[in-house]
């Protein structure tokens, strides 16, 4: 079953927001390149709140994740993105039902 994570960073300020935006950036072309089992990983701006990103993280299983937090441009990410920020907030997602998620065939192919 999927496992997602929705995450709230707020930046110390707009050009902070930026200069975390580019630290997502090169984190996200490994993402792309060595993680299969992570299916959705977007960075979002939130409209009227500059300084504010929202993450959307949508995995295989909870497996898939655990393999994603021990990666080394995640590790690098999870440390190098605190001078940016001023707060986080993680809210875990445990699917119910839906379109578009391994229970739809995005993992096996179909």
């Amino acid at each position: 079953m999927a496992f997602g994570l929705v995450v709230r960073f707020t930046a110390h300020d707009e050009e902070a927001a930026r200069a975390f935006d580019a630290l997502a950036a090169t984190t996200l072309k490994d993402i792309r390149a060595n993680e299969p089992g992570t299916l959705i990983y977007v960075n979002h701006a939130v409209e009227g709140e500059p300084a504010v990103r929202v993450f959307y993280e949508l995995y295989a299983d909870r497996a898939a994740f655990d393999l994603h937090e021990e990666q080394p441009h995640v590790r690098h990410f999870l440390a190098e993105r605190e001078q940016y920020l001023a707060s986080v907030d993680v809210s875990f997602l445990h699917e119910i039902d839906g379109k578009g998620t391994t229970t739809e065939g995005i993992t096996d192919g179909r």
